[in-house]
């Protein structure tokens, strides 16, 4: 029997369905000593490092890639197997910590109600602070209907690479492929910048991400349409259409699949004017040029059940794969 509860707590179906399950219920965990925060101060540290040591161009970029991956993959696996020679519960307690800490679909959508509650009551103040923790865009010239439409770009966006992607990689590669994931999404989110300081720098970092968020967020494309599909009050086929049409508008390679989706999949135009440290940093709309422009409280809220619903159904069928398949990943901890 103990081997049977064995077998089933470390199915990678098994742990899936809980991992997301503790996201769900509990959130994002939030101290110092997060794994995300983590990397984000060993990311700092070596940057500083590899500056300071006149590695600041492509080639301190590659060494600034291969150091936190190595370093990353060394510590999780070092720690699992220290705590698989005491007792393998412990270090399948350590999977299912990381693998929770490395997903952030409720964190993504407490902040997006956050806006939705700000722009119900109409507190511009408000909206524009809590959109200031999901973009990195100015914020400053943003009326309401920009807010609402932030949001929902940021919670499209944002699904690809904080819950997708994540779980697609867990599918291959078990909770190291979820690790190494964020670490080169981390990479891209802190050095991956197109200005002066990181063009070169941070070249490596985006260009990684892209590689491997490229099958993520078409799955994301197909995957939004069909839930759409499935529910009242979207369009799948519009959603379809118009991720295919308009993707290519945004200049990440990536990023247009799933924001071009979730303005086609609510009816409405999203993107338009984006500026960034006071210059316009972007001027295409995403959808039909009949839809209407921004968003509000009831398009967030949309968009907020079009990714729980889509992170429930991709979830149940790479489990049900996972499961009837017995595929086991590879360097799964």
């Amino acid at each position: 029997m103990t081997v049977d509860i064995q077998e089933l707590l470390l199915h990678p179906a098994f742990m899936l369905a809980l991992i997301l399950g503790l996201d769900l219920l509990l959130g994002d965990p939030v101290y110092g000593w997060h794994p995300v925060r983590l990397l984000g101060n060993l990311l700092s540290y070596y940057e500083s490092k590899l500056r300071s040591r006149g590695f600041d161009r492509k080639l301190g970029g590659l060494l600034l890639v291969l150091l936190l991956l190595s370093s990353a993959f060394a510590v999780s696996t070092s720690i699992h197997y220290l705590l698989t020679t005491i007792h393998w519960s412990l270090s399948w307690l350590w999977a299912i910590y990381l693998g929770w800490s490395l997903l952030a679909l409720q964190d993504l959508l407490v902040h997006a109600r956050h806006v939705k509650e700000a722009l119900v009551i109409e507190n511009l103040s408000a909206a524009k602070q809590e959109v200031g923790l999901l973009v990195g865009r100015d914020i400053e010239q943003m009326d309401l209907p920009a807010c609402g439409r932030a949001t929902v770009e940021s919670v499209s966006e944002n699904l690809n690479d904080g819950v997708i992607a994540p779980l697609f990689f867990f599918s291959i590669f078990g909770i190291t492929g979820m690790l190494l994931f964020k670490v080169v999404s981390t990479l891209d989110s802190m050095v991956g910048y197109q200005n002066k300081r990181y063009q070169d720098f941070g070249w490596c970092s985006a260009k990684l991400d892209d590689l491997l968020s490229w099958i993520p967020a078409r799955i994301s494309w197909l995957l939004l349409s069909a839930t759409a599909a499935l529910f009242p009050g979207y369009s799948g086929r519009k959603a379809l259409k118009v991720g295919w049409q308009d993707h290519a508008k945004l200049s990440s390679l990536n990023a247009g699949w799933c924001e071009a989706t979730a303005a086609g999949a609510l009816k409405i135009r999203l993107c338009g004017p984006i500026w960034r440290e006071g210059k316009l940093a972007h001027n295409y709309w995403l959808g039909n040029a009949e839809d209407r422009e921004g968003a509000t409280a009831m398009d967030i809220q949309l968009v907020s059940r079009l990714a729980l619903a889509s992170t429930l159904i991709i979830s149940g069928l790479f489990s049900c794969l996972l499961w009837l398949t017995e595929f086991k990943p590879f360097f799964s901890l």
